[in-house]
This record gives structure tokens, C-alpha cells and sequence, in this order.
């Protein structure tokens, strides 16, 4: 049995996206483990997790939530900003999880600008 969100093509990117932060977070230092480990996995999986609660709602509902998974996908962007500072990742992981995010980003945008033109 399928749940409606799982089909949006958004929602499956973000779970790819997940995938790749827990493997990549595993390289992390130990002593990150409740720091920036903990914070890029949370951050990473509530891009999914708010587009899964909010697809059942009204549109102006699931935007509310679609804005809440982008402010999660800019920590994303943060958590792997430092994580290159820091030299837990390479300049080529860093560039991938960089257009991951982007791309996940004009999802997010596309569909809300969907739901928008909906409201009308």
C-alpha cells in the first residue's frame, strides 16, 4: 500500500538525500556524534518528513509545510558547509551534496508555486 506522498518525486530525492547524509555521517568524527552529525541527519530527514504531513492537507496547508522542509534543506546547506570547512567531507562530496540540495530546492519551489496558483 502506497500513501499519496510517497509518489512525489520531491519526497523520493529527499529520501535519496537522507540516504547519502547517514553514510556520509558516519565518517564524521565521534566526538560529532550530538553535534553536527546528529544536526545535518535531523535536518536532512525532516525535509521528508514535512512533505509526508503535509500532502494530506489543504494546499495552504502543505505549502506551511513545504516552507518548513526548505528552512530544513538551508540547515542542510550549512551542516555541509561546515562539514567541508571542517575537513569531515572533500571538495567532490561537498559539490554533490550541494546540487542534491538544489535540485531538491526548485522542487520544493516548483510545487509550491503549484499550490499557490491552486489557491487562486
Amino acid at each position: 500500500m502506497l500513501f499519496k506522498f510517497e509518489d512525489l518525486k520531491v519526497y523520493q530525492k529527499s529520501l535519496d538525500f537522507i540516504d547519502g547524509v547517514y553514510k556520509i555521517t558516519l565518517q564524521f568524527p565521534q566526538e560529532e556524534l550530538y553535534g553536527l552529525t546528529s544536526q545535518f541527519r535531523r535536518a536532512s530527514t525532516s525535509i521528508a518528513l514535512n512533505i509526508a504531513e503535509g500532502s494530506g492537507s489543504t494546499d495552504k496547508d502543505f505549502n506551511k509545510y513545504l516552507r518548513t522542509a526548505f528552512n530544513s534543506l538551508k540547515e542542510c546547506v550549512v551542516c555541509s558547509t561546515l562539514a567541508f570547512r571542517l575537513k569531515f567531507i572533500n571538495k567532490e562530496v561537498y559539490d554533490n551534496l550541494r546540487k542534491e540540495l538544489a535540485e531538491i530546492s526548485k522542487m520544493i519551489a516548483g510545487l509550491r508555486k503549484y499550490l499557490n496558483q491552486r489557491q487562486q
